[in-house]
């Protein structure tokens, strides 16, 4: 039997909307299901734990919800050997879209009930897990930025959550200050003198669609690291067009790393995102959990 989380408040009420579209293909195909309606990720959590207690009989656990819904779970999910499905109804939707997973909710459904299961990795920091992406410095500003301002209401309403990103980075722009940045990734150090920001990534894009990250793959065992320093607001301003298509990772200011375990230190705390969620501050270590989590693909 296929278990169902639903946050209905996900992308300001995509979630109880695509619910109703999921539930009407399920009854049409017979799907025998259960399903938890929830209003937080903290209830889905809640509710999840439960359920998973209970019984372990489920074939697969559809989220149908956002990035901070599926990353709430994922401490259930991890080793459980029970798939997750995603049915993104979020505003930025990377972990769906990172995975391979398709943006309309009746093609991610059948995903879940057709799909494969396959094992994937996972970003681990101490006491948390993600699966998509790290954010350290400006970009994490930025993503936390977004979620606290009126605009990504708007842009959700609108249908266009990515757009509310590209306002965050013109917000960020005007206060953000660099700093020096120590990188040791797999016992190599690396110094750098002004820092923009670090992306410690398990796939190929984050916030709302930027390509990081081109080249990480989240079943390989390796995180892909993406450092920006040493140039002006003008040079990174310019710079986010670039990674909307991965272009960016020539550039001289640009330094790219791969690694098992990266730990970030800088010169004053810096907040830290896993799935745009906060889990941090500087100093960070992060190491890649592999094959800890299956997928339905």
């Amino acid at each position: 039997m296929y278990l169902f989380v639903i946050n209905e408040t996900s992308g300001n009420g995509s979630g109880g909307r695509i619910w109703k579209m999921i539930r009407s293909m399920l009854h049409d195909r017979k799907i025998n299901y259960e399903h938890i309606v929830t209003r937080s990720r903290e209830q889905a959590h809640t509710m999840l734990k439960q359920r998973l207690a209970a019984s372990s009989r489920w074939r697969a656990v559809g989220v149908v919800g956002g990035d901070g819904t599926i990353h709430g779970l994922l401490p259930l999910l991890r080793g459980s050997g029970i798939p997750l499905a995603v049915i993104p109804a979020g505003s930025g939707n990377d972990t769906a879209r990172g995975l391979g997973i398709p943006g309309k909710p009746l093609e991610a459904l059948r995903v879940m009930l057709e799909g494969q299961a396959a094992d994937v990795d996972l970003i681990a920091i101490p006491g948390r897990v993600a699966i998509t992406a790290l954010a350290i410095g400006f970009d994490a500003k930025v993503a936390d930025n977004v979620n606290r301002s009126w605009y990504k209401k708007l842009c959700n309403k609108l249908g266009v959550g990515r757009v509310s990103y590209l306002i965050g980075i013109i917000h960020t722009l005007l206060t953000y200050r660099p700093s020096p940045l120590t990188i040791e990734c797999d016992g190599i150090t690396e110094h750098y003198s002004s820092a923009w920001l670090t992306a410690i990534s398990n796939v190929p894009s984050y916030g709302g669609g930027l390509e990081i990250c081109p080249e990480a793959n989240p079943a390989d065992g390796l995180l892909d690291i993406c450092i920006v320093h040493n140039c002006s607001r003008l040079k990174l301003l310019f710079l986010f067009p670039t990674v909307l298509f991965g272009r960016h990772i020539s550039l001289a200011y640009v330094k790219m790393l791969r690694g098992r375990s990266i730990t970030v230190h800088s010169s004053q705390p810096r907040i830290v995102l896993g799935d745009g969620e906060p889990v941090g501050i500087t100093p960070i270590t992060a190491a890649v959990e592999q094959d800890m989590l299956q997928i339905m693909q």
